[in-house]
């Protein structure tokens, strides 16, 4: 972003004072719509010295104009403000003096605010803040988490770093954050998804063409870009033009991972799936499968597929056009190198997921010689196993450690958690907004997996589909949470709650 304003400025002759003023005045609008102010409502409005505290200035002129009550908490004297902040302080000033009340805050601010606040908008700290709060600032963030007043954070909440989301010691938490130009990481990573409450992006005017991503940009998928990806069915499709998909899972142990992905596939909007399990399971899953075709293979003693299953499965990897291998499958020694050996044979864009992750540990990088496409679905645990990397150094950096493995092992890389981190080969990152914590359920990424494959399966493009299916699951964990509350959420109500989400998309 501070490149975008440069260029706006330097490049394109966008006066800063016109990219500040869009920015109070969509901050405003966006306030407006998502937290109405109840008419007597005072609003503290508490600002920094720089650039973000020169937007809290224009916001509260804004306020001022459309007849809120404003309190000005400042953290220096107009005397040492600079630049397009110092001018818009003085035309506030100008145009209102006496009309709100002003404060610089030092040790106290509670004593500085006076009345308790109903709204208070955070115009501290923008986007070039890294490292800890301290001082003021500090004291400030702590009393406007304790204030019990709505939050609204002007581009990113103050403490948190825009792009890493990473809070050391206090910052605020916002109820709302309304984020300039475009959306930024930190938003959506580690401690800034949970400071910022609701995200509102609004345009300030930059020239969109100076904001296209290419490859290697962190994007932001939305139900426009999901929508648009989704594809249309001909009127002459019948159930195998429209998306074959074929899932190798299941064991002894467990027989439910398979059923959901294979089911998921088909409300994904596959039109046939065969699943193929160990023949110790067949009955157990195809009682509970009306739909998809059950497939009985050769098994070990422990119940898991054996290599005896090595063509018939590979029959119908040729026969489908996305192949799912790993839900359920289990950990036997023969099962595994089967799975190796399969994964680099099977001449069909792929999909790999739980023990064939754990089967293929260590050995990524001969994926990058398959011909079709390699669609990879791991937790932080699983991707430990793959790199070497531990797991918590993986969370503190998941956009980075989700692009360099999708680089190293030619594939993409759906890291999944909070946020969900989807990877290309050419090094772009798309981070996932939907979702919550009810979806941290056993079986919520099996549902994902078959989802993926199905959508897949009908031609949307590998990198589109791992995407899409990532936002459209997360959006049926959301209509679940709101159906049965975040502690009750299962992954069969997310299964469940698929067809709304495709109706809302493509009703969009």
């Amino acid at each position: 972003m501070k490149e975008l304003d440069r260029a706006a400025m330097e490049q394109h002759g966008v006066p800063g004072l016109l990219l500040m003023e869009n920015a109070g005045r969509a901050f405003v609008d966006a306030l407006e719509r998502h937290h109405p102010i109840a008419p007597g409502s005072r609003v503290a409005v508490v600002a920094g010295k720089g650039n973000n505290g020169g937007d809290g200035f224009v916001i509260a002129r804004h306020l001022l104009t459309r007849g809120y009550a404003v309190d000005l908490l400042e953290t220096v004297p107009v005397q040492e403000l600079h630049g397009d902040a110092r001018t818009n302080r003085e035309i506030l000033g100008t145009f209102f003096g006496g009309r709100f009340r002003a404060a610089i805050v030092g040790k106290a601010p509670e004593a500085a605010a006076g009345s308790p606040p109903g709204v208070i908008v955070d115009a501290l700290l923008g986007t070039g803040f890294t490292g800890a709060l301290s001082g003021v600032y500090a004291l400030i963030a702590e009393w406007v988490n304790g204030s019990g007043a709505f939050v609204a954070s002007v581009d990113v909440p103050s403490g948190v770093d825009a792009t890493s989301g990473a809070v050391q010691g206090t910052a605020v938490r916002a109820d709302l954050t309304v984020t300039l130009g475009l959306a930024k990481p930190g938003l959506y990573l580690r401690a800034g998804r949970e400071h910022s409450g609701e995200v509102v992006v609004v345009d300030i005017g930059i020239p969109l063409d100076l904001a296209k991503a290419g490859g290697g940009a962190v994007r932001r998928i939305t139900a426009s870009d999901a929508a648009r990806w989704l594809p249309r069915r001909r009127w002459d499709a019948h159930k195998y033009s429209v998306g074959k998909v074929y899932v190798l899972g299941g064991s002894l142990s467990f027989t439910g991972a398979p059923c959901l992905a294979a089911e998921s596939a088909l409300v994904g909007g596959a039109g046939a799936v065969v699943l193929g399990v160990p023949s110790a399971i067949h009955q157990t899953v195809a009682g509970k499968l009306a739909e998809v075709i059950v497939q009985p293979l050769p098994g070990t003693p422990a119940g898991t597929v054996a290599s005896g299953a090595r063509a018939m499965i590979e029959e119908r990897c040729a026969w489908a056009d996305v192949v799912v291998i790993g839900p359920g499958l289990g950990r036997h020694p023969e099962t595994d190198a089967l799975i190796r050996e399969l994964a680099l044979k099977v001449d069909r864009p792929l999909v790999l997921d739980a023990d064939a992750l754990n089967a293929l540990a260590g050995q990524g990088e001969s994926l990058r010689g398959r011909s079709k496409g390699t669609v990879l679905t791991p937790h932080t645990g699983e991707l430990a196993r793959w790199t070497g990397e531990k797991s918590p150094a993986i969370e503190a950096r998941r956009v980075e450690a989700a692009r360099e493995a999708a680089q190293k092992f030619g594939s993409i890389v759906v890291l999944k958690g909070a946020p969900t981190a989807t990877a290309w080969p050419d090094g772009t990152v798309v981070l996932n907004a939907s979702g919550n914590p009810g979806m941290a359920t056993i079986g919520s990424g099996d549902v994902l997996t078959g989802l993926l494959a199905g959508m897949w399966a009908q031609g949307m493009r590998a990198e589109e589909a791992a995407a899409a299916a990532v936002f459209v699951h997360g959006c049926a964990g959301d209509e679940a949470r709101r159906i049965l509350g975040e502690r009750s959420v299962r992954a069969s109500d997310i299964l469940r709650a698929l067809p709304g989400v495709f109706l809302s998309l493509e009703g969009a």
